[in-house]
């Protein structure tokens, strides 16, 4: 394998593939990137058995052949050469890389024990907006599980039906979102890592249409000659419909940059806290934020609209902060039902999600 490049275009090539590559793993191939040398160009691949992402670029291509390097190191080292003309082939001693008259050596693999990835991925077929897309995962993606007691919450439930329903929950919150669906060639209930589709809304650009591919526990999209493939998650996801409560006995009209403003200051008194606990007195015409600590206390007025009973309620304060940033108004509505019952948070006018947590218990 021998083929000359732009050192800027293969570094940007191989930051993207890299993301993909298994950073915990006993088997040294799956940390790895194939390079595949043909007459059209040369392409990148990464896996770690869940997520994969293939990247295809320009190249003068002298001779065709492929090999694996290191993801990590070679992704460090490419990104230092992103201004110079560079030179690959393959060697006795590994990658040979030429630049500006030196020449440098990289650890290599033999391609043949790199998994093989199925890209052709394509039963079903579902188009959206790209800026719709992206909204709906950067809605709901934060509200994922983070470990793996129940790996199916690591993922965002996705329903193609007349709109695309997006959710996700980590046990403790809940975010719904949904979209327009511009065309599609069936309907589709699927999971998928949110991993994945993180790295798929940061490899779009704003302007056009997507197209999501799903058969067989697979997903594929494309966009400006990459392509990520990924494992969907099997098992019963809950159904937001019966965790929603839909009648409230307190509801509250607020400026969401001021709650945000107040609540932030009262969490840093429990920043070190694990729950970072913070408190709400509604009543009247006002919601009071209230936060203590060995450090201090903070206790400030927020006018509102308050309709029903009065109450008091403690919750997580990154929760409600990230559900607050996450809405797009000026003015938002949270709906309560008590001081232990979930309470959900939405715009006031764009219904097109919303978002649910779980207050905390104060002990007696």
């Amino acid at each position: 394998m021998k083929f000359i490049c732009d050192g800027l275009t293969l570094s940007e090539a191989v930051l993207k593939v890299s993301k993909a590559c298994a950073v915990r793993t006993t088997a040294p191939i799956m940390e790895c990137i194939r390079l595949t040398a043909t007459l059209e160009g040369v392409s990148l691949l990464a896996t770690d058995g869940e997520l994969s992402i293939k990247k295809e670029i320009k190249a003068d291509v002298l001779e065709e052949g492929e090999i694996c390097v290191p993801g990590k190191l070679f992704s460090d080292f490419i990104s230092k050469l992103s201004g110079e003309e560079i030179s690959l082939s393959t060697g006795e001693k590994g990658v040979e890389i030429r630049y500006r008259g030196s020449v440098s050596y990289v650890q290599s693999l033999s391609a043949e024990d790199f998994p093989q990835i199925d890209l052709e991925v394509g039963e079903n077929s579902f188009v959206l907006m790209k800026t719709d897309f992206k909204r709906v995962i950067a809605g709901t993606s934060f509200c994922c599980a983070q470990d793996d007691s129940r790996p199916i919450l690591k993922g965002c439930r996705m329903e193609f039906g007349d709109r695309l329903e997006v959710c996700a929950l980590d046990g403790y919150r809940l975010a719904t979102a949904s979209a327009e669906i511009v065309a599609k060639s069936a309907e589709a209930d699927i999971v998928c890592p949110a991993r994945t589709l993180n790295e798929l809304s940061r490899m779009l650009s704003d302007e056009g249409e997507i197209t999501l591919y799903t058969n067989g526990g697979m997903l594929l999209a494309e966009s400006e000659g990459t392509t990520i493939v990924s494992r969907l998650y099997k098992g019963d996801f809950i159904r937001k419909e019966s965790v929603i409560p839909t009648t409230f006995s307190t509801v509250v009209t607020l400026s969401r940059a001021e709650i945000i403003s107040s609540v932030e200051r009262a969490a840093i008194l429990n920043r070190g806290d694990k729950n970072n606990l913070v408190n709400l007195e509604i009543g009247g015409n006002a919601v009071k934020v209230i936060s203590a600590s060995d450090l201090g206390n903070v206790s400030e007025e927020v006018p509102a609209e308050v309709r029903g009973v009065d109450l008091t309620i403690s919750m997580n304060a990154k929760f409600l902060l990230d559900a607050l940033k996450a809405l797009t108004e000026e003015s938002v509505v949270i709906s309560f039902n008590g001081a232990v019952s979930p309470f959900i948070l939405e715009n006031v006018q764009e219904k097109q999600g919303l978002y649910l947590i779980l207050p905390v218990r104060n002990s007696p």
